[in-house]
């Protein structure tokens, strides 16, 4: 019988993955250097469903100083452990500690791992760190070897209504096509009908840029949309392109209801 790869993938959820990487990775901790190595593996913790960087102890360059008390435990039950759960949140076993570099800087989170297959490498905070991926800096976490994102040019009408006004229209929208993730659909800011209020709220997506946040003037709540302004270079073709919420407006698509989902990746 033949296999299904996305749940071939999504069967080892709950597993500890890993995948090594032939880039060279840096970690900054301000301009201070803490990590620098050509042996980094990507580790997927049970349950998360973002990778992060874990380097041999040997090419952590800042001082490690092993924390006190345990370790913050996962949000029960089987289920995946998102983004905005803490790096400082592990469903591995291993140790925890603050990073320290030798100029007195702040501490940033490490973990070293027990497990065999892992011999003893040291994970590090992404959110804490500036990281380098040879000579360039990434922002957000590491991008997934196993995930894809795709932008597609539709013709399906898209319609938007927040508290029963229509406050977009479009039969031109992009379809974002990421893996594990229904259609997301962007339309172009000029098919958007009301103004758009900024809000405070920002992410970071590996694979697409920073996300701006969106209030509508017909009285909704804040971040009902969400926009790429500036995009990464593979998702270039979304600069200015506004998506909404499924759960916080009535997006339909030719005239059937879209498919549900949290939003923009972190």
């Amino acid at each position: 019988m033949a296999t299904t790869l996305s749940a071939l993938l999504r069967d080892t959820l709950g597993d500890l993955r890993l995948e090594p990487t032939r880039k060279r990775v840096r970690a900054y901790l301000g301009d201070a250097l803490v990590a620098d190595s050509r042996d980094a593996v990507l580790v997927w913790e049970p349950r998360r469903v973002v990778p992060g960087y874990a380097v041999p102890r040997a090419d952590v360059v800042a001082d490690l100083v092993e924390t006190a008390g345990p370790v913050p435990e996962a949000p029960a039950g089987a289920g995946p452990v998102f983004p905005d759960v803490p790096f400082a949140v592990h469903t591995a076993a291993g140790r925890a500690y603050d990073v320290r570099t030798a100029d007195g800087t702040a501490p940033a989170a490490a973990f070293a791992y027990t497990d065999p297959d892992l011999g003893g490498r040291v994970a590090l905070d992404g959110d804490a760190l500036r990281w380098f991926e040879e000579e360039d800096e990434i922002g957000g976490h590491p991008r997934d070897p196993f995930h894809r994102v795709d932008v597609r040019h539709g013709t399906a009408e898209v319609r938007v209504e927040v508290d029963g006004v229509l406050v977009a229209r479009s039969a031109r929208p992009l379809v974002v096509f990421e893996t594990g993730m229904p259609p997301r659909y962007y339309l172009p800011r000029e098919d958007v009908l009301v103004d758009l209020g900024a809000t405070a709220t920002t992410s970071a997506c590996a694979y697409k840029g920073e996300a701006s946040y969106w209030a509508v003037t017909t009285g909704a709540g804040a971040d009902v949309a969400w926009s790429y302004e500036e995009p990464l270079p593979d998702a270039a073709e979304l600069a200015g392109a506004v998506a909404f919420y499924p759960d916080r407006a009535v997006v339909t698509v030719d005239e059937a209801p879209a498919g549900r989902s949290a939003g923009p990746p972190a």
